[in-house]
Formats: structure tokens, sequence, C-alpha cells
């Protein structure tokens, strides 16, 4: 037996030294949590105040929300949104659903290959596949004919266009859906007599329901409130989050962008709410060793599925090659000889080269301070012995980004930022900025993963260093560091991939100086120079496949040499 005061001595010598050191680490949670209050809930107050004045400050009550349903241009847009948001969600998440479930538990052939396909559209500009469906489509469409007298131009169009730019997304989440099924489960219902549709119900749908419902609320939510597709292909059908674009942008009111975005923040809340209870419901699912589910299929099932997948992978891959194949084409349909001419940037009005290395800019800036702050963020959070208040109060600030749409953020900054009595008024119009906001806007998703890497990272391991004399900066280095690393990599990739496809928020803070590559995409089509639109989008495709790409040899490499701990030794 050890006398108390031995024992006392071994304890404080290996107790993880970030235990010790609560002091520091409250101060730094602090300053964060003041950061994050002054570049989002001062911002988005300011919002909710802006929608009960008029444009000399006065207040009015509710007579900005009276005029706009009072209007019945405006108002319609409501129920455009509603049913557009619906449909391509239905549909998203229908063709998504089958396309994971194929890839997950049917063995289809080249499922590397269709994986990798079915992630392209996230790494171009939204606008990217409705300029393309316009080149096929579209007035001089070479596919015209298929048309007959129905037109792209309008819901068709924004449809297809949504489906296209959802469709990523909502495969990652049911990808996940479909690999927390248990074959032990599936097997386990049908010894005990369950037919398919029963089993199925009973196992299946309890374990893909989260993922589920998380793919109809954020594909509903970025219907709602993404302007640039509707905006391209949209003709006269009018959409909420464009009423937004062309109050401010074009009517400079600043007071109906305000309540505008307070009804699609509303939605947006709502299903970030769901969310958060939902995936609390789901965590009893998790607390499990899941056996993968494999289905045993016919030919016939094989065939079928192997069928669908390459329908939709050759509808992914046929927009995106119609874009690079515009972009390089001196006169579509009546000229298809090749030139680089649209590439030629310096001569467009609409930002130019210089808007493209902007992008760059913005891409890297955001990645190296986001990846940075929002490592320690979540290091500390996890790790470090602060408050408990701090703790939760922190938690909650960083889930909030995720309800806030990059529409209404940019709206908010808008406000706060302009005033010329905010002593940060300074900062408007600038890099920094946008910098800023990027980081804010894709804040949620970096740190939960973060965060969930931090978890599983064994205490004893900081232990063991610490008590071989490492400080605690060594510690950092040469633990948690090193651990984090592929996931670090992942959210570098995300934040910069991101930051080169942003619109929402950017179009409105971006300054001559500071215009970026997908906004000037934006600009370029609305000026009638498509083809330079669309070779602008596919650089920046392009631009974030070669990021992606290095971050793939890279983390390859990073996870043998620092995930070996995880394997499991018999």
């Amino acid at each position: 037996m050890l006398d108390q005061t031995t024992a006392a001595a071994i304890l404080k010598h290996h107790t993880p030294r970030s235990l010790r050191y609560s002091l520091s680490s409250s101060v730094f949670l602090l300053i964060c949590i003041i950061t994050l209050f002054g570049l989002l809930i001062f911002p988005l107050t300011l919002l909710f105040k802006g929608a009960f004045l008029d444009s000399d400050g006065h207040y009015i009550g509710f007579a900005n929300f009276i005029e706009y349903f009072s209007n019945e241009s405006l108002f319609s847009s409501i129920f455009n949104s509603l049913w557009m948001a619906t449909l391509a969600t239905t549909i998203t998440v229908l063709l998504a659903s089958v396309y994971a479930y194929a890839l997950t538990v049917i063995d289809v052939k080249a499922k590397a290959l269709l994986k990798a396909i079915a992630f392209l559209p996230i790494l171009a500009p939204s606008i990217l596949p409705s300029l393309a469906l316009v080149y096929l489509f579209g007035q001089q469409g070479i596919f015209k004919n298929l048309m007959g007298e129905t037109e792209i131009y309008g819901p068709l169009g924004i449809l297809l266009s949504y489906c296209f730019w959802l469709f990523p997304a909502v495969f990652i989440l049911m990808l996940s859906a479909f690999r927390n099924i248990d074959q032990s489960l599936i097997e386990a219902s049908q010894s005990l007599g369950k037919g398919l549709w029963s089993t199925h119900s009973a196992v299946t749908l309890p374990a893909i329901r989260y993922g589920l419902v998380s793919a109809c609320l954020v594909s509903f939510t970025y219907v709602l409130t993404d302007f640039g597709i509707p905006k391209v292909i949209g003709g006269s059908f009018n959409m909420m989050a464009l009423d937004v674009y062309k109050q401010i942008i074009g009517q400079q009111n600043m007071q109906m962008g305000a309540v505008i975005s307070i009804l699609l923040l509303c939605p947006a809340v709502l299903a970030f709410v769901f969310d958060r209870y939902q995936s609390k419901r789901q965590q009893r699912y998790q607390n499990f060793q899941v056996k993968p589910y494999i289905m045993k299929t016919t030919a016939l099932t094989k065939w079928l599925f192997s069928g669908f997948c390459y329908f939709i992978a050759g509808f992914i891959l046929l927009l995106i090659i119609t874009a690079i194949a515009a972009s390089f084409i001196r006169y579509w349909p009546y000229d298809l000889s090749m030139t680089f001419d649209h590439y030629r940037f310096e001569y467009v009005t609409s930002g130019g080269w210089d808007a493209y290395f902007n992008s760059l800019k913005l891409a890297g800036f955001t990645t190296v301070f986001g990846s940075i702050v929002i490592f320690m963020v979540a290091l500390s959070t996890e790790r470090c012995k602060v408050h408990p208040l701090l703790k939760h109060l922190m938690q909650m600030l960083t889930l909030l980004p995720l309800a806030i749409p990059g529409l209404v953020l940019g709206i908010a900054y808008i406000l706060f930022f302009n005033d010329v009595q905010n002593p940060l008024h300074i900062l408007y119009g600038t890099m920094s900025l946008l910098v800023i906001s990027t980081i804010i806007h894709y804040y949620t998703v970096p740190h939960l993963a973060l965060s969930n890497t931090i978890k599983q990272i064994p205490t004893q391991l900081e232990a063991a260093a610490q008590s071989l004399g490492a400080s605690r900066w060594k510690t950092f280095y040469k633990v948690y560091l090193p651990l984090s690393l592929p996931a670090l990599c992942d959210i570098s990739v995300y934040l910069f991939v991101n930051a080169m496809t942003t619109v929402s928020a950017a179009i409105f803070l971006y300054s001559p100086d500071t215009n970026l590559a997908a906004v000037s995409v934006l600009n370029m089509d609305d000026a009638g120079d498509t083809a330079s639109a669309v070779a602008m989008s596919v650089l920046i495709l392009l631009s974030s496949a070669v990021v992606k790409l290095i971050h793939g040899l890279l983390t390859r490499g990073l996870l043998k040499r620092t995930q070996a701990w995880r394997e499991t030794t018999h």
C-alpha cells in the first residue's frame, strides 16, 4: 500500500498537464466565445432589427412584412420555393439513396469510379449544371429538338440543376447511413421467420432513418437558400432566395432583404433543431460493432442496380463534359473549332484572372487560418479543463452556423460591417472579411469532425507523454497533432473547396478589388458572356479536383503511419 503523500505525488505526475492549465484554456475559450458573439450573434441581431425599420432607420413594426405578403409577385415566390424544394429533395434523396445502397450492400463493378463521379459536383460552383443544361437544351442546345415545346429555362432547368448539385451531399449522408445496417440483425430477423419487407421495416429503416431525415433537411434548406441556379436558368420563375438578391443588389432595399432573410432563416433553424433531435435518438444505433450488410442478389438484381448507377454517373459526366467542351469551343453549336479564347479572362470585364487568383487567396487563407482555429477550439473544448458553462456555451455557438444559410449571413454582415459607427467597419470590402465570413459559414462540420477525432484519442497516450517529461506543447506536437492529422487534412480540403465555390455570402461582401471566381461566373452570365462563365466554372472545378487529388495522395500515407493504433490486435 502507498502512503497518501506518495500516491498524491504519483497522481500529480501522471495527470495530463492540460488539466492543470484551466486558466489559460478558459481564457482562450472566453476569447473565442466573445469573437463568435461579435461575428455571429451581433450581425444576426442587426438583421432582425433591420426588418422592422424603414429606409431612414425609423421603427415601423411589421409594415415590411405586410408589404412583402401583400406583393403578389413576391409572395408567389414562397410557394415556388416550397414546392421546388420539396420536389428536388424527394427526387434527389430517392436517386442518391438507391445509388448509395447499390455501392454499399451490392457487388456493383467499378465502385471506386462510381463513388468518385458522385463526388464531382461538389467540386464545382452550383451554377455549372445550369450553364451546361443551357448548352444542351437551351435555345442553341444540341438536344433542343428533344425538348419539343418545353423550355429548359424555368422549373425544369432549376429542378435538374438542383438534383445535380445536391446529389453529392445527399449521397454522402446516405452512404454513411447504409453502413449502419447490421448484417447480424438482418440474419436474426430472418431466422425468426420475418419476411423481406418486415425485416427492412424493423431493421433497415431505423438504421438509416437519421441519415434519411438529415438528407431531406439538408436538401430542402439548400434549395430554399440558393439563388445562383434560379438566377441563371430560372427565367421568370421567382424564388425567395432570388428575391433577396434582387432586393439588395438590384434595388438596394436592405429592409425587404432582411424580411425575406428572416423568412428563409425560419425553416433552416427548424430543420437544424429537428436534426439535432434525430441525432440524439440515433446514438443508440452507434454503440455496437456493426457487421456490414451485404445483400444476396440475383444476376437480374445486380444488373438493374448496376445499370441505374451507370445511368446516374453518366448524367453527371454528361453535364461536366459538356461544360468542359463548351469552354473550348469557339461558338457553340455553329463553330465547333477549338480555342482557348474563353480562358483569356484579361478581356473580361466581370472579374477576369484577378477574380480567380482572389479565390485562390481566399481558399488558401480560409484553409490555413480556419484549420488552425477550429483545431485549437476543438482541442480546448474536448481535452482541456475549463468551466462547464464556457464549454457548453462554446458547443452551442459552434453548432449555430449550421443553421444559418450563407445568404442570410452575408446580409447580416452587410448591416453589421457597413455601419460607419462600427469600429470593425474597416473590414468591409476586404479579403479579411471574406475569409472571416467563409470560416464562420462552414465552421460547424469541421469542428464536429475534429471533435469526434480528438474524443477517440485515448487519454492514456497524453498521460504517458506527460509522465516521460514531455511539455504541454511537445505533447500537442507528438500526440494530438499526428493522430488528428488525417482529419485535419480532411477539413482543410473541405474548407478549400467550399471557399472556391461559395457564392451565397460572398455575393454581398466582395468589392471590385476582392471579386471572386464563383461570383464572376454570375456576373459573366449576366453580361451575356456565357462561354467565359463556363470556362471560369471549369477552372474552379479543376482547381478543386487537383487539391482533392493531392489530399487523397497525402492522407493515404498518413492513415497508415498515424492510425495503426486503431487496428485491433489479437
